[in-house]
């Protein structure tokens, strides 16, 4: 079964001894906007047609976003599109977007530990949690190493949520962020890539 079965956060902790908490975790670290990127995607947000489905989103929004905070980490960490994440029959599929450790032996080898798993949905966030837990589930159980952290974020493009599995603890932020904050939000983008570049080896 793919991860996709899973509807809400609720069914993931239905099938996994998962405990879930709620509490602001996300801590801004300042990153400065290249003008270049914030003048792009202002003229897509004018004139573009992008928020018609989690593909324009992915593509228009999410992935520009992950990239610009990628590349003040990309020495140690991956950024992944659309690569398949299987661990067994129940866990497998394919997240929107992945972000791994780099590996030593070139870009195309996907290496773990997987780090920060990224889910895009045009509205239904209950659903997108579903399916970016179950996978960070996947994540962990391939990493074999429980006590690390792996985030994810479920975002329609507009609003970004994020949240965290370390051991068996699902931890998900009260506060969200808005892309028309681009500053918070970017912040907030840049303190998951920084935790998990502090965790690399």
């Amino acid at each position: 079964m793919s991860f996709n079965k899973y509807k809400n956060v609720a069914d993931v902790l239905h099938d996994f001894p998962i405990n879930y908490f709620e509490r602001n975790f996300i801590e801004q670290i300042p990153i400065e906007i290249d003008p270049y990127f914030e003048n792009r995607l202002n003229f897509l947000l004018k004139e573009g047609v992008i928020f018609n489905s989690e593909y324009a989103i992915c593509e228009s929004i999410i992935y520009p976003v992950l990239v610009e905070v990628w590349r003040n980490y990309s020495e140690k960490l991956l950024l992944w599109s659309h690569q398949p994440l299987n661990y067994d029959e129940n866990l497998s599929g394919i997240p929107d977007y992945m972000i791994s450790q780099r590996s030593p032996r070139g870009k195309v080898v996907l290496e773990k530990p997987y780090l920060i798993i990224v889910e895009a949905k045009k509205d239904n966030f209950e659903e997108g949690w579903g399916q970016c837990l179950a996978e960070l589930v996947a994540a962990q159980k391939i990493n074999s190493e429980e006590n690390s952290k792996l985030f994810g974020i479920v975002s329609n493009g507009k609003l970004w949520e994020f949240g965290f599995l370390q051991a068996m603890d699902f931890v998900k932020n009260i506060k969200y962020f808005v892309l028309e904050d681009l500053q918070a939000l970017m912040e907030a983008v840049n303190f998951i890539f920084n935790a998990s570049f502090e965790q690399v080896r």
